[in-house]
Parts: C-alpha cells; structure tokens; sequence
C-alpha cells in the first residue's frame, strides 16, 4: 500500500470507517509499517487524512526469540511445548518437538514466529501425505523455509552442533508433560 497516493488515502479512510462502526480491533501486520507511512501524521493537506490513522494505531512489536539467556531459552521452550500440544499427528511423542527438535528449529528458524510455524506447518503436511505422522530432523530436512531464515542458519547452526550455544534451558524439567 503506498499512503501517500490515492489507493493508499482510500485503505486508510476504509480502515478508519470499519473502526468507527463495528465494535472490532483490526489487526494491521507487516515489516517495516512505520517506514512505509502507516503512522504518519502527515504534513501537508494532502496527508491530513492519514493523520488520524496514526491517532487510532497502537503499535506493537514482535521480537525474535533469543537463546542466549537463561528465560530466552524457556521462553523458546514454552513455545514450542506449546505447539506440540497442538500438533495433531498419530505418531507424535511428548518431547517430539519440544526436547528432540529445538536446537534444529531455531537454527532452522532463526527465533522467528513466522518462520518456525512455517517449518512446522509444513512438516506436518509433509508428515501426513508420506504416512509418518511424525516430526524429526530426517523429515523435517525435507521441508523448504523462507529465504532469510535459510541464509541465516549457517552461523547459528554451526554453533548449536559444536555446544557453544543451546536452545534448552539448563535447570530441571526438560522432558514435555
């Protein structure tokens, strides 16, 4: 969307009328809104419309997950003890995502949300459609991720092989309920 030119003027009056007459929260997601004038207050007459969008925005960041601190690494763990409890797969065990698989999928991830749903998304497509029915690196090997997070992974996963860094929390309690 570019705001500043006519389409963009037209999202934004939208935008603004469905908030004034539906009692619901929109949800705008994206890298970089900021940048690309989504809270722009505008200068000129021409921005003024845009002004208001701004006024009715509250911005909320997401952050990748880091492992390089003792609460990252739990804070990753419940994550993905989250999503375990989620995965619908016949073969899947407790620690099959959460203990087996975390040094793999933040390497494979990066701490990126967006990245890792799409990994395990797509692991469990691929998991049913070739009869596994479960989540493990051999499968998982087989699944493609983003660019960014592909280009990325060398360094980390070098790292995690070589025990200079780990996604798992060091205190008790690591296997999944």
């Amino acid at each position: 969307m570019k705001w500043g030119q006519k389409s963009g003027i037209e999202v934004s009056n939208h935008l603004k009328w469905i908030a004034n007459e539906f009692p619901v929260t929109l949800l705008l997601v994206g890298v970089e809104l900021a940048e690309k004038g989504l809270f722009g207050e505008g200068t000129n007459g021409r921005d003024t419309a845009l002004a208001q969008t701004g006024r009715r925005t509250t911005r909320l960041g997401l952050r990748p997950f880091t492992i390089d601190t003792e609460a990252g690494r739990r804070e990753w763990r419940q994550m993905l003890l989250a999503l375990e409890q989620r995965v619908v797969l016949t073969d899947k065990h407790p620690g099959m995502i959460a203990d087996d698989l975390s040094d793999y999928l933040f390497a494979r991830s990066t701490g990126h949300i967006g990245s890792l749903m799409t990994l395990i998304n797509r692991g469990c497509q691929r998991a049913v459609r070739t009869g596994a029915e479960r989540l493990d690196q051999e499968l998982m090997d087989r699944v493609k991720n983003d660019e960014a997070s592909e280009a990325a992974r060398l360094e980390l996963q070098a790292a995690l092989e070589k025990k200079r860094l780990t996604s798992r929390p060091r205190s008790r309690g690591r296997r999944a309920a």
